[in-house]
């Protein structure tokens, strides 16, 4: 039997052959799995984990909404994952769909992390995910949130599957990509990877839904990730990705299906931005790390003096070490610069400051220049593994002394 899709497209294949990818990519999916690798097996502090994931997951939760039109900023959705966002009623849908997505992607590592046998994606399960990201939204009359739609579509240039063969494509779809062609454990999560992408992209082209087939493609996506164990953080990051290259995200998806099914160009897209969103999630953590190496280093500095003199030099660079690493403090300004120094500063004179300042100097924890000062945190990498390098951090000192 011959069904219409095979002629309106024909490039609905469900296969894919990797031999013909090239070998950087397959550089980038190394890239990727050992970066997943390296973010999940890295402590955090309490607190630098919740704010990671935090900042991460509003970005992440944003993105799938922005592509479709949400014009929430990064800072709203921030705030309304604090409870503090108010808008009017006109726009309480804008919170409805973050709301959705939040809640959905919540909901999928829960089941996922706590039911294993959850891990397959159905037919069902796609139109559970679909119902879940419109639900409580505005929707046209001819479109039922969750079923498959009974009218064809197009989105700008592109006409989805015909409605008759969405059932079917769909069900050919969860068969392809729970199939043992992606079934590879010593490949890691460089083919969960793979897969991820090729769900999403099949989604969007197969369009089964009458609307919210971007944000389900997107979850499918998220779910597949979060499946093969990219941590939490960094399984929001293709959708970042997608977010911050909007353009180019709808030429590429547009380009695959007009190539004729040729999804190499898409997955070098794909996978080049999650390497770069997992850099930039790297240097994150990187700079927590640094910075509880640094503080565990000043503690240690001053751990023989119990001394209330050492206490306050402690103390004083501690606090200036809240601020950005070239960030330079006037010396007039340290006393208000937290509650502590202020307390620390009430009734003492400014040579106190000066002396206390200096001493830090000689033990070559602060930099000064002209009246300035700013901890020398950048003293912590010199603990680093050695290697050749043509780069140089940090800034010479002017000046001898506070004085």
């Amino acid at each position: 039997m011959t069904r219409e899709y095979e002629t309106t497209h024909p490039w609905l294949r469900f296969s894919v052959d990797l031999n013909n990818i090239s070998p950087e990519f397959w550089m980038l999916l190394g890239e990727v799995r050992s970066k997943c690798e390296h973010i999940r097996g890295v402590p955090l502090r309490t607190e630098t984990a919740q704010r990671l994931h935090n900042v991460f997951l509003a970005k992440g939760v944003l993105a799938t909404t922005a592509i479709e039109g949400n014009t929430l900023s990064l800072e709203q959705v921030q705030d309304h994952l604090e409870g503090k966002l108010r808008l009017p009623p006109s726009k309480a849908y804008l919170q409805t769909e973050i709301d959705n997505i939040l809640k959905l992607t919540n909901t999928i590592f829960a089941e996922l992390k706590n039911t294993p046998e959850g891990r397959l994606l159905s037919p069902d399960v796609i139109k559970l995910y679909n119902r879940q990201v419109l639900e409580r939204l505005p929707l046209d009359e001819d479109v039922i949130a969750g079923e498959i739609r009974k009218h064809n579509v197009g989105v700008g240039r592109y006409r989805g599957s015909p409605a008759e063969d969405c059932d079917y494509l769909l069900k050919r779809l969860c068969d392809w990509i729970n199939s043992d062609a992606f079934n590879k454990p010593e490949y890691g999560i460089a083919l969960d990877v793979i897969k991820a992408v090729l769900a999403h992209l099949y989604l969007a082209w197969i369009h089964p839904f009458g609307d919210g087939n971007g944000r389900t493609a997107r979850i499918v996506e998220f779910h597949i990730l979060a499946a093969a164990g990219v941590p939490t953080p960094a399984c929001h990051l293709l959708s970042n990705h997608y977010n911050e290259t909007r353009t180019e995200y709808y030429r590429q998806l547009d380009q695959a299906s007009r190539s004729g099914g040729d999804i190499r160009a898409f997955l070098r897209y794909t996978v080049q931005g999650f390497v770069d969103q997992l850099k930039e999630q790297l240097d994150y953590i990187r700079v927590e790390q640094w910075d509880v190496t640094w503080r565990n280093f000043v503690h240690e500095n001053f751990r023989p003096h119990a001394t209330q003199t050492a206490k306050r030099q402690r103390d004083l660079v501690l606090d200036l070490s809240r601020t950005k690493s070239s960030e330079w403090v006037r010396r007039v300004d340290i006393a208000e610069l937290t509650p502590r120094l202020a307390a620390a500063y009430a009734n003492k004179t400014a040579k106190t400051l000066v002396r206390d300042i200096n001493a830090l100097q000689q033990m070559g924890l602060v930099k000064t220049r002209s009246g300035k000062v700013r901890a020398y945190r950048e003293l912590i990498l010199a603990f680093l593994p050695e290697s050749v390098s043509t780069e140089e951090s940090g800034e010479d000192n002017e000046g001898t002394s506070a004085a």
